[in-house]
C-alpha cells in the first residue's frame, strides 16, 4: 500500500486521496510513508487523527514523531465545521509558501448518526476550501469498522482512493453533489422544548435564555459563556440577514444541550464559518466563531429559510 507518490503533485495542485485500510499494519504502512516522505522533502507535516491511530503513528515514527505536529482528532475535530478552519487551514496557513501534508481522519467507528451528516459535508468541502493550494490532505477510512454507506460518501468526497491495490481515481466523486445531498431537514424539536420568539427589539432575550437553560441542564459552568457567545452570534445574524426575526428553542438530547435557531435567511456559501477571516475583512466571524465553540453544529438551509442546531456536551 502506498500514498499518491509526491512527483505526480504539480505546485499549486490540491491532492486529497482517501485511504481504505484495514487493520493496524496496513494503517501503517499507508500513513507512516507519507509522512517520512514529506519530512525527507522538507514538508510540513501534521497528523489529526483518533487518539488510539495518534498512538499507532507516534509509536511507529519513533524519533521522527517530534518532526510532526500530532492532534487528536476526537478533541481538535469533534465538530466537524471545526476541522478546515481549525486544524487543516490553521496548519497551512502556517506555512507560506510551502506544500504541507496533513493525515485527518474525521470520521471514525462511533460517530453519531447526528454528527455524520456534518463530516460527509466537511470531507466534500475540502475540496473546495483547498482549491489551488499547495497541500495534500490524505483522509483514512476504516473499512471493517465502517459501513458500506460511509465508503460509498468517502469515494464521493475523495478524487483518488488507495487500498491494498494501490491508488485509482474515483470514479464516484462529486462533492458539490454530497453537500446538496445533506442538506437535509433536520428532525423536529421535541415537544418540550423552550421556545422564544425575537426580533430587534428583544435581541438580548435569546442569549439570557440559553444562558439559564444551559445552567439548568447542568452545563459545566465554564462552558456558559460559549453558549452565551454562540446564541448572541446566530441571533445577531438573523437580525442582520435572516429578515429581522427568528425562534430560538432549547432542549437536552443525548448528553448534549441543543441550541436552534430558524429564521427566514438563505445562506448560499458553503464555506461559511469554515475559512478564517483576515483582520482587516469586515463581518464574516460569527459563524466561525460559532463553529470553534460548539461541540456539533448542523444546518439546513434554502430559499425559504435557514436552521442552525449548535450542540454543548452536557459532561467533558
Amino acid at each position: 500500500m502506498s500514498a499518491i507518490p509526491q512527483d505526480t503533485t504539480r505546485r499549486g495542485e490540491f491532492a486529497h486521496p482517501a485511504l481504505l485500510y484495514r487493520g493496524s499494519d496496513a494503517y501503517l504502512a499507508g500513513t507512516v510513508p507519507f509522512i517520512t516522505e514529506g519530512l525527507d522533502r522538507g514538508e510540513p507535516v501534521a497528523v489529526a487523527v483518533p487518539g488510539p491511530n495518534l498512538a499507532l503513528l507516534e509509536k511507529a515514527l519513533d524519533d521522527r514523531a517530534a518532526e510532526v505536529s500530532l492532534l487528536d482528532m476526537t478533541r481538535a475535530g469533534r465538530n466537524p465545521g471545526r476541522i478546515i478552519p481549525g486544524v487543516l487551514r490553521a496548519f497551512a496557513d502556517a506555512h507560506p509558501g510551502r506544500r504541507v501534508r496533513i493525515i485527518g481522519e474525521p470520521i471514525w467507528q462511533g460517530r453519531s448518526a447526528t454528527e455524520y451528516p456534518a463530516c460527509v459535508q466537511h470531507e466534500a468541502l475540502i475540496n473546495l476550501a483547498f482549491a489551488d493550494r499547495d497541500v495534500t490532505i490524505l483522509c483514512p477510512y476504516d473499512v471493517d469498522r465502517l459501513s458500506p454507506d460511509v465508503l460509498a460518501d468517502a469515494a464521493a468526497t475523495h478524487p483518488v482512493l488507495i487500498d491494498d491495490a494501490g491508488s485509482v481515481r474515483s470514479p464516484d466523486y462529486a462533492p458539490t453533489y454530497v453537500v446538496a445531498k445533506w442538506n437535509l431537514p433536520l428532525p423536529e424539536a421535541p415537544d418540550g422544548a423552550l421556545t422564544l420568539a425575537f426580533d430587534n427589539a428583544t435581541l438580548t432575550e435569546p442569549r439570557l435564555a440559553a444562558s439559564r437553560y444551559a445552567v439548568g441542564a447542568g452545563l459545566d459552568l465554564d462552558r456558559i459563556p460559549d453558549v452565551e457567545l454562540a446564541v448572541n452570534e446566530l441571533a445577531t445574524n438573523t437580525i442582520l440577514h435572516g429578515g429581522g426575526s427568528g425562534t430560538l428553542r432549547l432542549w437536552t438530547e443525548d448528553g448534549h444541550l441543543v441550541c436552534e435557531l430558524r429564521d427566514r435567511g438563505h445562506l448560499t456559501d458553503p464555506l461559511v464559518g469554515r475559512i478564517p477571516v483576515v483582520r482587516a475583512t469586515p463581518g464574516g466571524r460569527g459563524m466561525l466563531l460559532v463553529n470553534h465553540l460548539a461541540d456539533l453544529v448542523r444546518m439546513h438551509t434554502t430559499a425559504a429559510g435557514t436552521t442552525l442546531r449548535v450542540y454543548f456536551a452536557l459532561t467533558a
